[in-house]
This record gives structure tokens, C-alpha cells and sequence, in this order.
């Protein structure tokens, strides 16, 4: 599955997944069947607790739907653990620096790659039953996403862009609006500059980009301007919006 994706962002694909917030491995089953891309399972702002997690990692896996997990914070214990999981990547909120970024890389990656911490009995490694050798290098494969949220990682751009080991730079636009002054204006216009340039100067260097958008029209908007991997909206959202959308109907 993950080789897949890969090859799918190296084409040139646009790939599409929501944000999970629900506890529910229903939720993240029917979002799969329904054809999304990945899902990312937020532990940063959702109420889950490590037990469920690994139900909903499941759930992504056997409804066809790449499982990532954004993690708590870029603390290693939280990188280690959702990889641990079985998560096929791991995305890290709020990373300003190269030095932050390496230190993600290392937490997510095992030696030559990184110093991640050794465990061939978890979930990932099928609780030992691929052999230690073998899951320690596939493992290795997990997509790494760092996320950038603010001016200082903006700042920081040209060092973060020359980390190797970044798969995908994702821009938190809500959060980047905010560092701006501007918050929750995800399209105004110097939060689109800076998004703008983030994305020239990633695809330059050859690393896929992605963010969130929760209106159809900058979804299109930033697919077109080559942003790859889009999280679209909130399962919540989703919902919400669909029993809204009904209830109009019915009152019509």
C-alpha cells in the first residue's frame, strides 16, 4: 500500500483523505470504502486514546485507506508510537526549524536512517511475527510529514527544504493564518502568498506539499497550484454538514 502511494506523489497524483476526529472505527471504515485516498488519524486535537487508535488503524487497513496518524506533539514517544501502531505514516505538528525536522526523521526512522526505539513485538510488526530484520527495514518506509505552521518556520524554510528524509511538507493554514496575525483566514491574501511560496520553492527541490481545505473551491484551487496531498475537511464537518444539507431538503 505504501509503495503505491509513493509511486502515485512521484507521478504527479493528487491525493485526497480527511481528518478523523470521531472515535469511531466506523467512521474511518466508510471513509475508505468511499474511495478517500488516506485518512489522518489527529491525535494533536482529537479525544483518542492509544486503544481505539489502533482499532481505527485496523479499520483504515481493511477498508483500502492508507492510516496516518498525526502525532501529539514532535516528542519521539509520540513518532515511535504511532508508527508502532502500524500508522503507514506519521505527521508532526509544528516543526520551525531543520534541527526539529531531523530530530522527527530520527525519532520515525530505524538505524542506518534514524535511532528510532526498537520493538519487534508491536502491532506494526504483526506482534513478531515478521521476522525482526525484515520489519526494521520495511518500517522505514513509513511516510514522513512535517507540518509548518507559522512565521518562523517560514523563516526557516531553505534549512527545513534541505533535510533529507521529509516525504511530504505539509502547510497548517489555520495555524498559519494565526502566526500572521490574521487568524482563521486561510485565504487572505498573505496567507495565500506565503502557501504560494512554500509550494514553488518545495516543488523546486522535488518534495510533495500538501494542506488542509475545507471549501471545494480551494481544494481545486491548491490541487491546481500543484499541492499533492490535500486533506479535505473533517469527518465531523462532514457529517455535520450532510444532516444540514438533509434537513433543507426535508423543509423544502
Amino acid at each position: 500500500m505504501i509503495q503505491e502511494f509513493k509511486k502515485r506523489l512521484r507521478d504527479g497524483e493528487t491525493v485526497f483523505g480527511p481528518f478523523m476526529k470521531t472515535s469511531d472505527a466506523a467512521f474511518v471504515e466508510i471513509a475508505g470504502h468511499a474511495g478517500f485516498d488516506f485518512v489522518i488519524l489527529d491525535m494533536e486535537h482529537a479525544p483518542f486514546t492509544y486503544s481505539n487508535l489502533q482499532n481505527l488503524v485496523m479499520a483504515a487497513e481493511l477498508s483500502g485507506t492508507l492510516p496516518i496518524i498525526r502525532a501529539q506533539n514532535s516528542s519521539d514517544i509520540f513518532i515511535s508510537k504511532a508508527l508502532d501502531l502500524g500508522a503507514l505514516g506519521v505527521q508532526i505538528p509544528h516543526i520551525t526549524n531543520a534541527d526539529e525536522a531531523k530530530a522527527c526523521i530520527s525519532a520515525a526512522k530505524f538505524h542506518p536512517e534514524g535511532q528510532r526505539g526498537m520493538d519487534p513485538f508491536v502491532r506494526a510488526a504483526s506482534y513478531s511475527s515478521i521476522p525482526a530484520a525484515k520489519y526494521f527495514s520495511q518500517a522505514n518506509e513509513a511516510l514522513i510529514i512535517i507540518q509548518l505552521e507559522g512565521k518562523e518556520a517560514i523563516d526557516n524554510l531553505e534549512e527545513i527544504l534541505n533535510v533529507d528524509g521529509i516525504d511530504i511538507l505539509f502547510i497548517g493554514p489555520y495555524d498559519l493564518s494565526q502566526s500572521m496575525g490574521v487568524p482563521g483566514q486561510v485565504d487572505h491574501p498573505i496567507v495565500v502568498k506565503h502557501m504560494e511560496s512554500i509550494v514553488n520553492r518545495a516543488r523546486e527541490r522535488g518534495i510533495v506539499v500538501g494542506t488542509f481545505t475545507d471549501t471545494l473551491e480551494s481544494a481545486r484551487m491548491w490541487r491546481d497550484a500543484g499541492i499533492q496531498y490535500i486533506s479535505h475537511a473533517v469527518d465531523v464537518a462532514i457529517f455535520t454538514n450532510a444532516c444540514k444539507d438533509l434537513l433543507k431538503q426535508l423543509h423544502l
